[in-house]
């Protein structure tokens, strides 16, 4: 990776503004110190939250819409209030010092990778958004009303931050598995989502149909979380792993599967992210084939991932 001073130097040398080529060689370095913790696609706090950053966090899940591979952090107030531009660019300053920030970084893969710096503290005299590229600042988004900023912000992701260019398969479906999850961390199902390019909403991108991408989604969502061996779920499976009757285990393995697609399946209802109405009675049929099917897979699943 090219050094910082060498990436700054090479852009002022083309003509770029010192200021903003340091400061996004500044947010890029940031960004590179918290990338081992960062899920691409999804947004990660920095920090660990408290009652009010997590109020702060959660506005912003129903907002922040990023393509699979954009790295996107939270920066709760103890990481924010840290980060300053330079003196000489005080119109990139959209906060008082003496004020908690709240700060989201994001960042556009590519030969030259986007940067996005936005400001959205409640406290903000100027909540917005500052977009570089190239050691150049490429523009900036100011509002004087923060509802207006928040509300601002899906539309102004998508035409600055998402990837251009052709999706594959997996693509589509990390994006709705993000975009479920954040469904179920914010307990919202109207959050901003482009249906254009989630298969829930858009079967065809995964050459499926409106009944078998529900549980294609349940099995992705599940399938993620059984990697989180100190989740909620992680520990039940422990306890069940350490069974010593293979029967009791099977008979667990079924109990818990059913639990948890049940679960999911609520959130779909719950939320209206499916018309079941508007199902035929072949479909509705189907569903409930497919239900159980879906649970004998999950269970499938947990006793192929017990320990030898």
């Amino acid at each position: 990776m090219e050094p910082a001073s060498e990436k700054v130097k090479q852009w002022i040398d083309n003509g770029r503004d010192p200021r903003s080529a340091h400061w996004q060689a500044g947010l890029e370095a940031l960004l590179e110190v918290f990338a081992p913790y960062l899920e691409p696609g999804r947004l990660v706090p920095a920090l660990s939250l408290d009652a009010s950053d997590r109020q702060v966090f959660d506005e912003a899940q129903a907002v922040i819409d990023v393509s699979p591979n954009v790295a996107a952090v939270f920066l709760p107030p103890e990481a924010a209030g840290k980060i300053r531009p330079p003196e000489l660019a005080p119109e990139l300053e959209r906060i008082d010092q003496s004020q908690p920030a709240y700060k989201i970084l994001l960042q556009r893969p590519g030969a030259q990778p986007r940067l996005a710096c936005l400001e959205i503290s409640p406290q903000a005299h100027n909540p917005g958004v500052d977009l570089f590229q190239d050691g150049a600042l490429l523009g900036t988004y100011d509002f004087e009303d923060r509802k207006e900023c928040m509300d601002s912000l899906d539309q102004i992701l998508f035409a600055h931050m998402w990837e251009k260019g052709k999706w594959e398969a997996s693509d589509f479906r990390r994006y709705t598995v993000n975009w479920f999850e954040r469904v179920m961390d914010t307990g919202r199902g109207d959050i901003a989502v482009k249906t254009d390019f989630s298969f829930l909403h858009t079967p065809s991108l995964i050459k499926s149909n409106p009944v078998d991408v529900i549980f294609t989604l349940i099995v992705d969502v599940f399938d993620r979380r059984l990697q989180e061996t100190h989740s909620p779920m992680g520990r039940a499976l422990a306890e069940i792993y350490a069974l010593a009757d293979p029967q009791a285990r099977q008979t667990r393995y079924s109990e818990m599967a059913e639990k948890i697609v049940l679960q999911f399946l609520s959130v779909v209802k719950d939320f209206e992210l499916v018309d079941f109405t508007e199902f035929s009675e072949k479909q509705t049929d189907n569903f409930k084939k497919a239900t159980s099917a879906a649970i004998r897979r999950i269970a499938q699943k947990m006793e192929a991932a017990a320990p030898a």
